[in-house]
């Protein structure tokens, strides 16, 4: 961060769920742009918040005095989501209306996440940001009211979609299925699913890229700020993303496909929910890799003997 004099004091970046998948890899990425306050509901690395409390929000921010925050924490059970609305609503949507107040008022950055769940799957062509949305299920819902107040709150702030996140640690498919290709002979695997794998890695690196250049004032958020696709490039379903992630595992499973009929859940899935990057691409310059190169990287750096 520098003025007309030089250099000043190292940016202050309030990371808010610090301890999940994608922000275990923020923490490292952000590390680079300044002083990162690493809070999560666990604490450990930094100052505990509840997105439940919100007395404890107003605190964080009071007491972090953030040049920018980096919101990843969320409410992602999707299928437990149908019967605890109420905790969905409040972590995805109540909490991140009442972040982007505070934000407003003081006028720092905020960058926060959201999903393709927002839309109902029935498009023929990947997702834009123009498209309406129209969620499935709570967990949808919930993450689309996020978006709703955070875009209402007048915060200077950025979006960024994204889908079927995965990374070396935390909850998700990858891991799941070396798990039980491991401890199974056969796998059914949905088919009928298709939407764009996205390394946490990755989605890390770029949002590090992007708060970067707005730290520097090189972007200024009344002019780009809003709501972004932010996805790994390509498309799959989810039993060819299990093909290939078995394909490069060097274990031994048989695969077999079926449809979201024969695998029922609480909660409804989009059939389509492939998103169109190229509003980032065009006004940040960037670009995600393919789903399969993030992949490869990303099983570089597990173990052989797994998870």
């Amino acid at each position: 961060m520098t003025n007309a004099t030089g250099p000043t004091e190292r940016p202050r970046i309030l990371l808010i769920g610090a301890n999940g998948q994608v922000g275990w890899e923020l923490r490292r990425t952000l590390a680079g742009l300044g002083e990162v306050i690493a809070a999560s509901i666990e604490g450990g690395y930094g100052p505990i918040v509840d997105l439940i409390d919100q007395g404890l929000l107003a605190k964080l921010i009071q007491d972090s005095r953030p040049d920018a925050v980096v919101n990843a924490a969320a409410y992602t059970a999707v299928d437990k989501a149908e019967t605890e609305r109420a905790i969905a609503q409040r972590i995805n949507a109540d909490a991140v209306g009442e972040l982007g107040a505070l934000l407003a008022a003081r006028g720092t950055p905020f960058i926060h996440y959201s999903t393709d769940f927002v839309f109902d799957g029935t498009s023929d062509r990947p997702y834009r940001e123009t498209d309406t949305p129209n969620p499935l299920n709570v967990y949808g819902e919930t993450k689309l009211g996020g978006e709703t107040a955070l875009l209402a709150s007048g915060a200077p702030t950025l979006i960024f979609r994204t889908s079927w996140v995965y990374g070396s640690r935390g909850a998700n498919f990858l891991l799941t299925m070396l798990r039980l290709f491991k401890e199974k002979d056969e796998l059914r695997v949905v088919d009928d699913q298709i939407g764009s794998p996205t390394w946490s890695r990755m989605l890390a690196e770029v949002t590090a890229l992007v708060l970067y250049r707005v730290l520097r004032g090189d972007l200024d958020l009344k002019a780009v700020g809003g709501l972004y696709h932010l996805t790994g490039t390509g498309e799959v379903s989810w039993y060819g993303f299990a093909k290939a992630i078995l394909e490069r595992s060097g274990l031994d499973c048989h695969l077999i496909p079926i449809t979201s009929v024969d695998y029922p859940a609480p909660a409804k899935r989009p059939a389509y929910s492939v998103l169109d990057n190229a509003k980032f691409r065009e006004t940040f310059g960037l670009w995600m890799p393919h789903w399969r190169e993030s992949l490869e990287q990303c099983l570089e750096l597990i173990p052989p003997s797994g998870t």
